[in-house]
């Protein structure tokens, strides 16, 4: 069994008006008729003058239903160029809060369109949310921490990001086109958009796995239509099309704007054309001459086309590209976009309804790209038509227009709810200042709204059907923020210590508002907080009361005959983990520090320092016997009195060194320590001996000397 179908595609410059037949999955072309406006009735895709459009409308249906019998119904789309694109991101604190699950994704998504929105009706003060549909979205990116990330389930860090880009439908495109069919007495079968249209019958849903993009180029305006991992991912337009080649040929031929689109119309078929300009010159042109003239807007148009498509594909080239509507047959027009998008030639094509599987037509219908979208819109229109729905979200009726499967996302959209409506509020935060750096501390996150459809638990993801009754129950608000100051001190401010063998436990001082308070001190909003540390080794002493023992630390040293002389070795150390330090020297937990006292030196041990003497003595050998000679050196005097050698001298003392005798030991000086004398009337001679050799006794000795004397009696004769 067949049935007809009619449908309209009305776009910015004509009306095409198709008459399909449907036989089994089969459809057949029976009959086409395009009529231009006569008035500029359209702009960018939208009806403004109703009354002309319709009347174009009729003179349509009238002249098929003379071939084709009455004509009540007729399915048509919304322009692709009527769809609005935004882009918008949303920022979330995600500190301290649980992983993110699927279902906070979808929240965070509903709120980032919810901003688009917005954004697209910031410059509308008179507009409402409402006054548009949401026909789709697509994740630019998702951020955590600065960092693009490939998901953000299970994730966890300080800041999310998610940016999206929508695209959104004017409800006043839709009520204008059905205020235009009612005038023309036509009743709308169906209607769908003229991008899923087209891709519809050239993109079947096996096909959308791959990541493609059909471009319809147009008079006005270029739409687009990309698919991805199974279903159609964005929309866009770009405000360049056809018209831009007709206009670069009238203006460098001088050309009216209809004999320029004659002439554009002739390249496709044509290897010279005659062009006559508006001063009545005519002039015959290779087609390789006018295209190159025009060649500088061609790639204007491909580098336009080429920017829109990346940036609605995350910058990255779709797989392929397919071009389809009048525009497509701009020459050279797939190669540049190929370059502009870095694919290669093969992967840019322009498709006609030859393309479209399961279609016939009859002879006299030429099978050309700008056929592609009016007979989508018969095959959509009848395959997959767009209704409304309506469904009740608490409590408030809310129709829908059915461009894709509708999820609860998607109603909320509608209805206006808002995306912190799915959020119990968080708690109040407190600001206070640390060290006259400003902090916040904000409140606990507020518990997620419970969602119903029908009674049952759903999320925002899940599909709903027309009379589906949807309720939002909202969610608990988070606690206000509380802190202590233990909370906000850094647990390596408070440090354990060893100081000459006592333990001490060494925390931060600290005030809030000039007053000292505890670390268990709670805070209050606007708090001032001061936070001292002790951090060396002489605040350490200072802080447990201990600054005096210090003192021990003073170096050693001692006026010498007027002059200060410095003792290192008499001085006492300061020590920091059994090695030598300053006071100045940062301490950290677990450190042990000991001052080690330094002996009270003795005079001899400060002569000994100086590298001086107090006695000199020397052992020597005299006789046979050994003789051990000393003499005072040096004398020592202690503020003006004389001292011993055992006796101990204080730090910064003064002292005098008085040299007494330090000439050189002589051979005679060993009488005075020796009982050794000449025999009593001894005569003879006597010889001095030092170390075997011959001496006297005003000769210098030295300690080892071997000194003896020999005596020879006189012999008498």
């Amino acid at each position: 069994m067949s049935s007809k179908l009619f449908a309209l595609d009305i776009g910015t410059r004509s009306v095409v008006g198709i008459i399909l037949e449907e036989q089994n999955e089969h459809f057949h072309v029976i009959d086409i008729l395009m009529k231009e406006h006569k008035e500029r009735a359209m702009v960018d895709g939208q009806i403004h003058n109703v009354l002309y459009v319709a009347d174009l409308i009729k003179e349509i249906k009238g002249e098929l239903e003379e071939k084709h019998g009455p004509l009540k119904k007729v399915s048509v789309a919304a322009a692709g160029r009527a769809l609005k694109t935004e882009q918008a991101s949303v920022t979330v604190n995600i500190k301290n809060r649980p992983i993110f699950t699927e279902e906070d994704i979808s929240r965070l998504e509903l709120q980032a369109v919810q901003l688009a929105q917005a954004k697209l009706l910031s410059s509308k003060e008179d507009e409402k949310l409402n006054h548009y549909y949401c026909v789709g979205y697509s994740i630019l990116f998702y951020r955590l921490d600065g960092e693009e990330i490939g998901s953000l389930v299970d994730q966890q860090g300080d800041e999310a990001t998610i940016e999206v880009i929508a695209t959104f439908l004017p409800r006043v495109v839709v009520e204008s086109l059905l205020a235009a069919l009612k005038r023309a007495d036509l009743e709308m079968e169906a209607l769908t958009l003229e991008p899923i249209a087209a891709i519809n019958v050239l993109i079947p849903p096996s096909m959308r796995r791959l990541n493609v993009a059909l471009v319809d180029i147009g008079a006005g305006t270029s739409d687009i239509a990309i698919t991805d991992k199974g279903t159609i991912v964005a929309y866009g337009m770009v405000p360049t099309a056809g018209d831009e080649i007709t206009e670069a040929l009238s203006d460098h031929y001088l050309l009216d704007f209809p004999v320029a689109e004659i002439t554009k119309r002739q390249l496709t078929s044509e290897d010279e054309v005659v062009i006559q300009d508006i001063l009545g010159f005519e002039q015959s042109y290779s087609k390789d001459e006018v295209v190159q003239a025009i060649q500088p807007s061609i790639e204007a148009l491909a580098q336009a086309i080429g920017s829109e498509l990346l940036r609605l594909n995350n910058q990255a080239p779709p797989k392929a590209v397919m071009l389809v509507g009048g525009g497509s047959l701009t020459p050279n027009l797939p190669v540049e976009l190929s370059k502009a998008l870095n694919l290669p030639v093969n992967r840019v094509a322009v498709r006609g309804i030859d393309a479209i599987q399961n279609l016939t037509k009859e002879a006299s219908i030429p099978a050309t790209p700008e056929l592609v979208t009016p007979i989508g819109i018969a095959i959509a229109a009848k395959k997959s038509p767009i209704q409304y729905m309506s469904v009740t979200v608490n409590e408030q009726v809310v129709r829908l227009f059915e461009l894709k499967e509708m999820t609860v996302g998607d109603a909320f959209l509608s209805a206006n709810i808002r995306a912190k409506q799915l959020y119990g509020k968080p708690g109040h935060g407190i600001a206070i200042t640390v060290n006259n750096q400003d902090i916040f501390i904000p409140g606990g996150h507020g518990h997620p709204a419970t969602i119903l459809v029908n009674g049952e638990p759903a999320t925002t993801k899940t599909a709903i059907k027309n009379n589906d009754v949807i309720s939002l129950v909202e969610g608990q608000n988070g606690h206000d923020a509380k802190a202590t100051v233990r909370e906000l001190v850094d647990d390596a401010l408070i440090k354990n210590v060893t100081v000459q063998g006592d333990s001490f436990r060494i925390e931060p001082i600290v005030k809030i508002n000039n007053k000292v308070c505890s670390l268990e001190q709670e805070l209050q909003d606007r708090d001032s907080l001061q936070v001292e540390t002790i951090e060396t080794i002489a605040d350490l002493f200072k802080h447990i009361k201990q600054a005096n023992t210090l003192q021990k630390l003073h170096s050693f040293f001692l006026n010498i005959d007027g002059k200060p002389v410095l003792f290192p070795d008499f001085s006492s150390s300061l020590l920091l983990n059994d090695k030598p330090c300053k006071i100045t020297y940062p301490f950290k937990n677990g450190d042990a520090i000991v001052i080690a006292e330094a002996v009270q030196p003795t005079v001899e041990m400060i002569a000994n320092k100086l590298g001086l003497a107090l006695e000199e003595k020397i052992v020597v050998s005299f006789q046979q016997e050994t003789l051990e000679l000393k003499k005072v050196a040096r004398e020592v005097m202690v503020s003006g009195e004389s001292v011993m050698a055992s006796s101990t001298v204080a730090n910064g003392a003064s002292l005098s060194i008085i040299e007494k005798d330090t000439k050189p030991w002589i051979y005679q000086d060993i009488f005075r320590y020796s009982n050794w004398q000449l025999p009593v009337n001894f005569k003879g001679q006597f010889t001095i001996l030092r170390n075997g050799e011959p001496s006297s006794f005003d000769a210098e000795i030295f300690g080892g000397d071997q000194l003896e004397i020999l005596l020879t009696e006189q012999t008498i004769q």
